[in-house]
Order: C-alpha cells, then structure tokens, then sequence
C-alpha cells in the first residue's frame, strides 16, 4: 500500500514524498509569482503548462509507456494540493488532463486510441477537455439535446449541438465529448466520443467571464455536422454515461485535493497575519475570536486531508477490485470543497479591509474557492450519491 498505517500516523513512501517536493518548488517558484497576472488578464499560462507536462504532472497516474510519470492516486493528490496552494488556475488543467481526460482512456480506450488520444495529453505535449455539460443539461446529463446519428454507411457519426462550460476547450486538443445516439434511452443512450478539435464541424464560442479560476479557459463548444469516426467511440454505444460517472468519481479526488490546496494557502497566510498584526496593544491572534476561527480552520483542512487520502485509496484498491469508490470521491469532494470556501472566508474575515485588497491574494483564493462546490458536481450532487449509496438506491 502506498501510505502505511505506523501507529496513529500516516507514512508517505520516498517517491511520494519527492513528487510533492517537486511540486511545491514548481508552484512557489514558477507558478505564484504570475498567477495574480494571469487571473487579472485571464489570458492562459500556456508556458508554465508545457512545464507541468514535461514534469510529468499533466499524467501523474498514467504509466511511462503511454507517456506518463507511472506514479499513484496519492502521488497526484499530493501534487495537485501544491499546485493549487499556488494558484487554483493551474490546478484546475492539471486536475481536467489527469483525472477527466487521461483516466477515461486509460480505463476505457484501446491501445490505438491510447497511442493516439493519451500518449500527447499525458507527456503534455497536448491539452484534454472533457465535456458532459450543456445549456439546459447540468447535474440530470439525460436531459442532453446534443445528438450524434450513424451514417447510412455506418463508417462515422454526425455530431451537432451546443456543450457548455467545457474547462480548457479554448485550447484543447482533443476531447472526451458525451453525446446522445438513442434519446429514447435517456441515460443509456449517452456515448462517449474522442473529438479532434482541429477536424471540420467543430467550433469553440466565446471563453467565459468567470468569478473565479480566470486562467483556466472555458467555454461553450458547437458541433455543426462534425464527423467522428466509429472507431473514435471510447467504449461502447449507449455506454457513455457510465463511462462519465467513472471518471467523475476520479476527477472528484482531484477537485477535493484542488480545494485542500487552496484552503491550506489561507489557512497559511491568516496565521501568519494573526501572529503580526496587532490591535489593543497585542496580536490579533491572542483574542478568542481570532482563535476560535484558525482552531476550526485546521481542524476541516486536517479532516478533508484524511477524506482525501481516503478516497484515493479507495481507487488504488478498486484496480484491483473493481469495486466503485463513488461514496468516498463524494464524501472527500464535498467536505473539502466546502471547507475550502470556510476557510478562505475566515481568512478573509481575519485580514479585514486586507483580505479584501488585491493587494494579497486572499481574495483570489476566496473567488478560487467557489467553484470546488460546483463543478464536478455540486455539493447538493454529492450528497445526492452519497446518501443513495448509503441507502442502496443506485
């Protein structure tokens, strides 16, 4: 096992510990100083990604054959909770390319589509979308309006329709694109299509003016009789929406270890402010108030770290197993997300006219924060799975 149980701690393995280590001097020295820049200007980091990729944190868990770095779930938790403490931007390609992108070819693709599709996302030579989301199509996917239809020769799919809010679709690739081929099944009608972006019929719209993660580009994405070859179907026809689900559960960790990460950067920045700033001739820190908040702070940002940890054992084991991990990615997603927005807000509070100042970058951590408990599925989903696996009412 990857974290060992000695006594009442837990022990990380060399190798983890090196990737972490890799990471925070990336993001404290490559990432922090131009993440205020990039988040006023929205403009994406393209240089700072090609150096995550040949790094090896844009396919942490993807193994060396397919262009990866071959490490495990806790080696990419530790990785993404650094990068975001940095900037939650940067994090949130990362977390798309690794967890929504690579993981779904990985477990689901052939080894053509792997050496087409993985290989350039996972080395970070490319960029991966994923897009399940549509205008009028959130949280109930069976509700999609997109349709792909078979030709008469049965060689392609013609694809159109709107998808909505896809992370990195200014820039990607290549995407995991869900679709309906049979609208009469609902959710067993959804198929899973690996879409080349630079192929006729595909259009990217406008990049979203969002509150928050600035430098990640979003946007809507139109398909106009776009033609995607049977042998682009990750998995099988109909099978798509279960193929979305399991990767949520993977992307999930990765949101939750985004959230960690950024929660830890305010946590960070409001002791350091208590400890100096003084008011009644003493620190802020030395009054119950001020004390009350870091005491409930560390104590969410301890438990979403053993959540987390949690969960992406729960993966490691389902390799093996093939058992879902749903009610752990959700417990850790949820938890974390929601005290990511906690503590960015109590950090704020204890900074006062401060932490409302683009001087500091508390602000951009509290409008980072928000989106953790959205995306991915929003809190009010992940108590929605949780609960009905709990009840047995999959």
């Amino acid at each position: 096992m990857a974290v060992s149980v000695t006594g009442p701690s837990l022990t990380l393995s060399e190798e983890q510990e090196m990737i972490r280590q890799a990471a925070r001097e990336f993001a404290q020295k490559e990432i922090a100083p131009i993440a205020p820049e990039h988040d006023e200007s929205g403009e994406f980091p393209y240089e700072t990604v090609r150096k995550m990729g040949a790094l090896g944190f844009m396919g942490i868990e993807i193994p060396e054959a397919y262009g990866g770095a071959g490490m495990d779930t806790i080696a990419y938790v530790l990785a993404m909770i650094e990068i975001a403490k940095a900037d939650v931007s940067h994090s949130t390609i990362m977390s798309v390319n690794n967890s929504l992108y690579c993981h779904g070819i990985l477990k689901f693709g052939t080894e053509e589509q792997k050496q087409k599709y993985l290989v350039p996302i996972a080395s970070g030579q490319k960029i991966g979308a994923y897009s399940l989301t549509e205008p009028m199509s959130g949280s109930d996917a069976g509700t999609m309006k997109s349709r792909a239809v078979l030709s008469e020769d049965g060689t392609h799919y013609i694809i159109n329709g709107t998808k909505s809010w896809v992370t990195s679709a200014p820039v990607a690739d290549f995407i995991l694109l869900f679709t309906m081929t049979d609208a009469s099944k609902g959710h067993n009608g959804i198929t899973a299509f690996l879409v080349d972006t630079t192929q006729p019929g595909f259009v990217r719209g406008k990049k979203e003016p969002k509150l928050g993660i600035r430098a990640s580009a979003t946007s809507e994405i139109y398909f106009e009789d776009y033609k995607a070859p049977v042998e682009t179907i990750l998995g099988q026809v109909g099978k798509g929406f279960k193929i979305a689900m399991t990767v949520l559960d993977a992307g999930r960790i990765g949101i939750a270890s985004q959230a960690l990460g950024v929660a830890e950067a305010a946590y960070e920045a409001a002791v350091a402010y208590a400890r100096e700033r003084e008011a009644f001739g003493q620190p802020i820190g030395a009054f119950q108030m001020t004390q009350q908040k870091i005491a409930d702070m560390k104590t969410r940002i301890e438990a979403s770290r053993l959540l987390i940890y949690n969960a992406a054992l729960a993966k490691m084991r389902s390799a093996e197993t093939g058992e879902r991990y749903s009610t752990e990615a959700s417990m850790a997603k949820l938890f974390a997300s929601e005290t990511a927005m906690f503590v960015t807000h109590q950090a704020v509070q204890i900074h006062g006219g401060m932490g409302y100042s683009k001087e500091l970058p508390l602000e951009r951590y509290f409008r980072d924060a928000k989106i953790t408990e959205i995306y991915e599925g929003t809190s009010e989903i992940q108590r929605l799975v949780i609960a009905r696996n709990e009840l047995g009412l999959r």
